[in-house]
């Protein structure tokens, strides 16, 4: 009786374990973000990444994602990453740059003209350029670069700003970003390192009068309750990456990589779509509330884009020129190429 308990459990065993193999094959990636579902991130990696990469793999690959910084910080995403605790993960092009210079050409400012130019040739050629380089110097694949929130935006309490020479001596907020601080300064403006989570408090007493962010984060914390005057100077884009650790991307197989890829570039395309339409939206319910949404006339730009060239010089030896070059010329942006020679930027 008892032989036949022994032998009754070890066909049941051996039965779940038959079962179990499917689940057992299935390779799940760990995802880190601090993205968020109902922001474009988070609804892309929900509604493209995820049932993209399980519907190509017939459900052998699978992603779980954890938001809101639930497990890391951009930064230590990509330090967990590389220690193997998750696999993929989502950063700015900026934090990217704790692990290499390769996506640094995405923050230079003024290197895209609008919107539209900047996913048409991140999508056409530069963030696959950029991510090889990437692979190879900073040990992680990057999978896709794409925006969050577009690009920043000037939004100030003080009053009309319409060329650099109105910011003279109007205290601004700026983040840690040398490039930010930077712009600012040269924009004739008193940076002031300053808590994003403040900020509107900051703007309402008047300890800071401006800030340079994007223009659907403005909108999110409602700083246009408080900074009625916005100016529409683009210059520094939102550039984020999605990557995953290059020793786990190797360890895959070709099928797996494939699969992974066909995936990255949904999410590519979907967070593309999801972001201009929260950029529109922002900006929209922006300019019904307050007094004045400048754009500046081009020659008014001129004057703009020269604040920048200082950040190009700072950043040179972390872009290639000719690459640089490449991407202003097929947006025509001669003036400015001419304004980078002069000054050696290029």
């Amino acid at each position: 009786m008892r032989f036949e308990t022994v032998c009754k459990a070890v066909c049941i065993a051996s039965t779940l374990a038959l079962f179990a193999q499917p689940a057992a094959a299935e390779k799940v990636l760990k995802l880190g973000t601090v993205g968020f579902l109902g922001m474009p991130i988070g609804d892309a990696i929900d509604q493209a990444l995820i049932p993209t990469l399980e519907e190509v793999s017939g459900g052998k690959m699978t992603i779980e994602p954890h938001y809101r910084k639930s497990l890391c910080s951009e930064q230590s995403c990509g330090e967990q990453a590389n220690q193997g605790l998750i696999a993929l993960w989502t950063s700015s092009t900026a934090n990217f740059g704790n692990f290499g210079t390769s996506l640094a050409i995405f923050d230079l400012p003024y290197i895209f003209k609008s919107i539209e130019d900047a996913d048409r040739i991140s999508s056409e050629w530069l963030a696959k350029k950029q991510c090889d380089i990437a692979a190879e110097e900073a040990g992680h694949v990057c999978l896709t670069v794409y925006s969050s929130g577009g690009f920043r935006q000037l939004g100030n309490a003080h009053g009309p700003v319409h060329v650099p020479s109105d910011m003279e001596g109007i205290k601004w907020r700026v983040t840690k970003s040398p490039i930010e601080y930077t712009l600012v300064k040269n924009w004739g403006a008193v940076p002031v390192p300053y808590d994003w989570s403040q900020l509107y408090q900051g703007l309402q007493t008047g300890v800071v009068s401006g800030q340079y962010v994007a223009t659907p984060w403005q909108h999110v914390a409602k700083l246009h309750e408080v900074a009625k005057y916005f100016t529409e100077i683009g210059g520094s884009w939102s550039g984020n990456q999605l990557s995953i650790d290059k020793r786990q991307y190797d360890a895959l197989t070709e099928q797996e990589q494939e699969w992974l890829q066909i995936a990255a570039q949904a999410f590519g395309q979907k967070v593309q779509e999801l972001d201009r339409a929260w950029v529109e939206a922002g900006e929209t319910a922006i300019k019904a509330e307050i007094d004045e949404w400048y754009v500046p006339s081009e020659e008014e730009l001129v004057q703009w884009r020269a604040g920048a060239i200082d950040a190009w010089l700072n950043a040179k030896g972390t872009y290639d020129p000719q690459t640089a070059r490449r991407v202003l010329e097929e947006q025509g942006m001669t003036g400015f190429i001419t304004q980078l020679e002069e000054a050696g930027a290029l």
